[in-house]
C-alpha cells in the first residue's frame, strides 16, 4: 500500500529517540492510514509510550540488526525522530553489520550532530532504504506562519527576532545549535550541547543572579534550522515544555521558522503560552 499524495510507503519505519515527537508522528501517520513501526533506541525512547505501537528495540550502533529488522518489517522509508544525546564511541554497541561499515560510522561521528545523522542516513540509503523527513510524512505537525497566540510581538520583540535570525545564520555552518535568546538587541545565550531547555534554564539562572537586568517580559527565543542543514534530520522542535522554559526565563515570546519547525501537542502549547502571557509566532522561511 502506498500513499499516492506523499508517495510514502506503508509501513514506514520511525527510528525513535526521546521526547513526545516519535509518538506524535506515529499518531499522524496512523490517522492517514499509514502504518508506523517504531525502532526504539534503547536509553532514549519512552518505554511506556512505545507500547502503543508495533515496535522493536535497537541500540545505537547496531546497524546490522537495524537493517535486518527494517527489511523483516518491509520498511523501505525511514525517519529519524526524537531527541538523542550523542553517545560516546565507547557506548556504541557494535555488531557485524556495523563492522562492515565502521569507516563510514567513524566518519559520521567525527562531525556535528547534523553530520552524524546525515552520515548514518547515507549508510542506510546505500543499503536500499530511503530517508524521508517529517515535512514529507507528517506536515500537519509543522509550525504555520503567523502568530498562534493572543499576544503578538511588539516592535522591540520584532527587532530581537531579526537579530536572533542573523545570529543563527552566522552560527549555522559551525553546527552549534538551532536557538538563540536575544533581549533588547543583546544576544544573551545560544543553544549548545544542553539543547533549548538548557539554554532557557541558563537564561533564567542569569536573571536570578542579576546578570541580566532587563525587565521581565523582554526578549525572545528564536529557533531556526542550521544553514545548509539536511531538513530531513533534526528539525527544531517546539512544545509545552519550551513554553515553561521561556516563562521561567521571563521572556516575551518565541519565534520559530514556519514549515521547518515541529510542534508537539500544539493546542497544549498555545494554551500554556496564553496562560504565561507569551507570544508564539511562525516566521517566513
Amino acid at each position: 500500500m502506498t500513499n499516492k499524495v506523499l508517495e510514502i510507503s506503508s509501513p514506514i519505519g520511525l527510528i525513535a529517540a526521546g521526547g513526545v515527537m516519535p509518538f506524535a508522528v506515529a499518531d499522524s501517520l496512523t490517522a492517514r492510514g499509514i502504518s508506523p513501526i517504531l525502532f526504539a533506541l534503547k536509553g532514549a525512547c519512552d518505554p511506556v509510550r512505545v507500547e502503543r505501537f508495533r515496535h522493536h528495540w535497537i541500540s545505537v550502533g547496531q546497524v546490522g540488526r537495524a537493517i535486518k529488522l527494517f527489511r523483516s518489517e518491509n520498511c523501505r522509508d525511514l525517519v529519524f525522530i526524537g531527541t538523542l544525546v550523542r553517545p560516546a564511541l565507547s557506548e556504541i554497541r557494535l555488531d557485524w553489520g556495523t563492522l562492515r561499515v565502521i569507516g563510514r560510522v567513524w566518519a559520521a561521528f567525527r562531525g556535528g550532530d547534523d553530520h552524524l545523522l546525515s552520515g548514518i542516513g547515507r549508510i542506510l540509503e546505500q543499503d536500499g532504504f530511503r530517508m524521508v523527513g517529517i515535512r514529507d510524512v507528517a506536515p500537519d505537525l509543522l509550525m504555520p506562519e503567523g502568530c498562534m497566540t493572543r499576544l503578538a510581538p511588539d516592535q522591540s520583540a520584532a527587532a530581537d527576532i531579526v537579530r536572533g535570525r542573523d545570529v543563527l545564520r552566522a552560527l549555522g555552518p559551525f553546527d552549534i545549535g538551532q536557538a538563540a535568546v536575544v533581549i533588547d538587541g543583546h544576544v544573551v545565550g545560544v543553544e549548545d550541547i544542553e539543547g533549548t531547555d538548557g539554554l532557557l534554564a541558563r537564561v533564567a539562572r542569569l536573571r536570578a543572579e542579576g546578570r541580566i537586568r532587563a525587565k521581565s517580559g523582554r526578549g525572545v527565543l528564536v529557533k531556526a534550522p542550521k544553514s545548509g542543514q539536511d531538513l530531513r534530520f533534526d528539525l527544531p522542535t517546539l512544545g509545552a515544555q519550551t513554553i515553561d522554559g521561556a516563562a521561567a526565563a521571563q521572556l516575551a515570546g518565541i519565534a520559530v521558522v514556519a514549515g521547518n519547525t515541529l510542534v508537539a501537542e500544539p493546542q497544549a502549547m498555545i494554551e500554556a503560552a496564553d496562560r504565561a502571557g507569551l507570544f508564539v509566532t511562525g516566521l517566513s522561511a
